[in-house]
């Protein structure tokens, strides 16, 4: 879905949402104003930053992206505090040059570290976010960590075609 919305974008910005409802699009304006200012290549909104409103859930989702978050940090030293946030904005030539792999969990660390090999500006903002129950809807288990594990060391360690 995203390759075919990149592909398909037409506007100076794309934006992407999870569209699970966790993210609430209230914050879209926090994810555009440093890319409409000219200080950002990619805004990515942040679940452990910033004052918004947050709904408590699943103690070990949070210890397991604070992992993935901290081995995708050493290998493209970068200081992100959420890599999997399904919550960024892109200029989109910047997006649009970048040949997406993954499918699934995989996405956000390997668009995080091309992003890095780019040498793009990236900024993070506070977001909002109301995570979901199993019970609701939420379908990520370990073997999505796995994934993002697999992801973070392949896109990092290769070198080559952005």
């Amino acid at each position: 879905a995203l390759r075919s919305g990149f592909a398909a974008a037409t506007g100076d910005f794309i934006l992407v949402q999870d569209a699970d409802l966790e993210y609430s699009p209230e914050d879209y304006p926090l994810l555009l104003e440093p890319l409409m200012s000219g200080k950002a290549d990619v805004v990515l909104g942040s679940r452990f930053m910033g004052a918004r409103p947050h709904r408590v859930l699943f103690f070990w989702h949070m210890v397991g992206n604070k992992f993935l978050t901290l081995l995708s940090n050493m290998l493209t030293n970068i200081n992100l505090t959420d890599v999997e946030t399904g919550y960024k904005a892109f200029k989109a030539p910047l997006i649009k040059s970048i040949r997406i792999e993954e499918d699934g969990f995989g996405v956000e660390p390997e668009i995080i570290a091309k992003l890095a090999r780019t040498g793009c500006r990236i900024y993070e903002v506070g977001i909002s976010y109301s995570g979901r129950t199993y019970a609701e809807g939420k379908k990520i288990n370990w073997k999505d960590g796995i994934r993002a594990i697999y992801a973070i060391f392949k896109y990092n360690l290769e070198r080559g075609q952005v």
